[in-house]
């Protein structure tokens, strides 16, 4: 009876906390404490867990992806990625749609985060495709599903924060796994682009030139050489993810202060002052985590929540589709990060019983969380776009319906299609 009510306690109190807007963290902290009270558990070895929550040496990078990404976004290179997709791209029906994708990938390679992708690119974008006779409910929804594929494109922090969650899992192999999934949202968004555009007769841009390709690519060169330092290092062995980040780091001050010069040292200031607060929130929700995720172990709610579900159906394709489905409701009531540190230790064990690979799992659950960050009524960069556009959010979500098909049918692919996400560790990492 204790432990029912535990587990009642601890779920249904997260649920009704998170109901009643109290801070993902608070939240989690309280159901647990509540829980284990209830369940006779002494108090005395919460701080522990939660210091061991955080006491990881993967997670350090954590720290370091969001300073790089603070730093190459507001050092000036969106200016410079946009050209660049432009001179690829803009040549096509919708040009501007299909350059705001394109830049979408390119930065979220820097940044990996739809948030920042959508408040730099978009404040950039949204005006200049209004400007070209696209309308802003389109421009936004463009901008803000675009911004998912940064979620997947490494250097991702979330990938860090699954990897060490799901028992550490290779860093390195979930970077490579994120490249060809992150090009498939990004080609089924143009797709999709492309047919809107046409029937409303978008206008296309200038005819593609090689010269001024490569010349914005020499240009962009500095920018996208963090990439390659973060991925090449970890892949090749050269560096731990946790030592390649930290190397971005200080190379993403040097580009962003003495090669673009779009941070003063004043500003460097400003920017690590940001990161302060989202490393604090970010760090908190993984420590009282760790406290949440000991007590779904010690009720055997993984045990509980994989009979139950195996119950349901014993069709993988079943079970792999209501996964989705879960993860997906999650996305929307709950941000991204406490749902891989709460979801993961639950779900992970019930898709690999049935045949999918723990990488491939960390691709879907990714996604899954990228489509419930543009969904009502938590969906922070659905409200991102909205500020930015300055259009009422019903009238983003509207015009973002038809995106939101190509996202669950790229996430179909991902989930059925398992060399999507596999093919490059198996190729570059064995």
């Amino acid at each position: 009876m204790n432990a029912s009510l535990a587990i009642f306690a601890l779920l249904g109190g997260f649920l009704i906390l998170v109901i009643l807007r109290f801070p993902i963290a608070y939240a989690v902290a309280l159901a647990s404490i509540i829980c284990m009270k209830i369940y006779g558990m002494g108090l005395q070895g919460l701080c522990q867990q939660m210091v061991k929550g955080i006491s990881s040496f993967s997670l350090m990078a954590v720290p370091f992806f969001i300073t790089m990404g603070c730093l190459m976004g507001s050092g000036g290179i969106s200016e410079k990625l946009i050209a660049l997709a432009n001179s690829l791209v803009g040549w096509m029906t919708g040009g501007m749609a299909m350059v705001n994708i394109v830049a979408s990938y390119f930065f979220g390679g820097i940044s990996g985060s739809a948030a920042a992708d959508t408040a730099s690119l978009g404040s950039i974008l949204i005006p200049m495709m209004e400007d070209q006779g696209y309308d802003r409910d389109f421009s936004t929804a463009v901008t803000i599903t675009s911004s998912c594929e940064g979620l997947l494109v490494p250097p991702s922090h979330n990938m860090v924060i699954y990897a060490t969650t799901a028992g550490s899992l290779s860093v390195g192999s979930l970077f490579l796994a994120g490249y060809i999934p992150g090009a498939l949202l990004a080609g089924s968004l143009m797709v999709g682009s492309y047919i809107i555009s046409k029937k409303r007769n978008y206008p296309k841009g200038d005819p593609f030139n090689l010269k001024v390709f490569l010349k914005q690519l020499s240009v962009s060169f500095w920018a996208l050489a963090a990439i390659i330092i973060v991925v090449v290092g970890v892949i090749g062995g050269i560096f731990t993810a946790t030592e390649s980040a930290a190397i971005a780091v200080v190379y993403s001050l040097i580009v962003s202060v003495f090669i673009y010069k779009g941070l003063d040292w004043k500003g460097v200031w400003r920017v690590l002052g940001d990161c302060v607060d989202t490393l604090s929130i970010v760090l908190i929700l993984i420590s009282t985590s760790a406290v949440f995720g000991n007590c779904l172990t010690l009720l055997h709610v993984p045990d509980m929540a994989a009979k139950a579900i195996t119950s349901v159906s014993s069709s993988p394709v079943v079970i792999a589709l209501l996964l989705n489905v879960i993860l997906l409701i999650l996305g929307c009531i709950m941000d991204m990060a406490p749902i891989i540190l709460i979801a993961t230790p639950i779900l992970l064990p019930i898709a690999v019983s049935i045949g999918i690979d723990p990488i491939q799992f960390g691709i879907m659950v990714i996604l899954n969380c990228g489509i419930g960050l543009l969904t009502p009524p938590v969906g922070s960069v659905l409200f991102i776009g909205s500020a930015v556009a300055k259009l009422p959010m019903e009238q983003v979500v509207k015009a973002t319906l038809p995106f939101y098909l190509c996202m669950i049918i790229s996430l179909l692919l991902i989930t059925f299609i398992p060399e999507i996400s596999l093919f490059l560790p198996h190729l570059l990492m064995g």
